[in-house]
């Protein structure tokens, strides 16, 4: 009954292999990640870098001889990867590289795929009353995907290039970071969730705000100053508008080794963790939202959720 998943982002590799469960949607029964960095200058180049593909073929080489050591066949395995893949015009090449060499099958999805599973994945942990009406946001090294939600099902999806790896690599010059250099990664979030109202045409923002990947559990761990990580106390995190900004005062005060040397910050997140401050900040205000809930399921559990029913 053992499957695995394979999200395969902009920044981090993760990789899941769980079982079916009774009282949980599934049991873990491995979890590992790589900070890879695939879309390292690629928004410069519109390609992958040669060092950026070793760094991912190294990781999904690992993937796979731990997906063995479980006694997975391929087919058991389902991998998806996001931005960086799908934009890079090199992307098919590092998916065929990855099948040669590991013979992981790779699925390079589109942004309404990424949204329905990064949906399912978060669904399957929220409580019910989140999930009634809620606005999730998946903060990814390339993209940021928005989806309106009523009781678990979409009602609409957006897919924007707007990631933390562009952001600092378009606009960070500066350690610690200038009022001038985070006010324009704060311009160019704004500029893009003006797009994401402009797709919602007449509709309101929903009433919750859910917010999912590495930028916001970490910012969770922060807050919670939570070391060893511990996913049940982050999904369900409630980090409130008055929090969020005492943590962006502490945190942009920093240089970036002391942010390194927090406890809370894993190795390579420390400098993205400013853009991703600038993105909530901009949803937190273009919305009016005076709390985040916070997430650590989503497109790598909703993928894992996907091979599992056979879908």
């Amino acid at each position: 009954m053992l499957k695995a998943a394979i999200d395969i982002g902009s920044n981090t590799f993760r990789m899941l292999i769980a079982r079916p469960a009774e009282q949980q949607p599934w049991e873990t029964v491995y979890y590992t990640h790589r900070i890879v960095r695939l879309g390292e200058g690629m928004h410069l180049t519109g390609r992958l870098s040669d060092t950026g593909m070793q760094r991912a073929l190294t990781a999904m080489g690992e993937f796979a001889a731990i997906i063995r050591e479980h006694g997975l066949a391929t087919g058991d395995v389902h991998a998806v990867a996001t931005a960086a893949m799908r934009e890079a015009a090199n992307g098919s090449e590092l998916r065929q590289r990855m099948l040669d060499e590991t013979g992981i099958d790779v699925r390079i999805i589109d942004g309404d795929s990424e949204a329905c599973m990064s949906l399912a994945g978060a669904s399957a942990v929220l409580h019910a009353q989140t999930r009634r009406d809620m606005l999730l946001f998946d903060i990814g090294g390339g993209s940021t995907e928005f989806v309106r939600a009523c009781d678990g099902k979409i009602q609409d999806a957006i897919s924007r290039k707007l990631g933390v790896v562009r952001l600092v690599e378009a606009h960070l010059h500066s350690d610690p970071p200038i009022p001038g250099d985070y006010r324009a990664m704060l311009q160019a979030a704004d500029a893009h969730l003006t797009e994401v109202e402009s797709h919602w045409g007449d509709a309101r923002a929903p009433a919750h705000l859910v917010g999912t990947a590495g930028t916001v559990t970490t910012l969770a761990a922060v807050h919670l100053d939570l070391c060893p990580y511990v996913v049940e106390k982050i999904n369900n995190h409630v980090i409130t508008l008055d929090a969020f900004i005492a943590l962006r005062d502490r945190l942009l005060a920093m240089d970036l080794q002391q942010r390194q040397a927090l406890r809370t910050i894993e190795q390579g997140r420390a400098d993205l963790l400013v853009a991703g401050l600038a993105i909530i900040e901009a949803v937190y205000r273009r919305w009016g939202y005076r709390e985040m809930i916070v997430v650590d399921a989503g497109l790598l559990e909703g993928a894992w959720l996907n091979c599992a029913s056979g879908s």
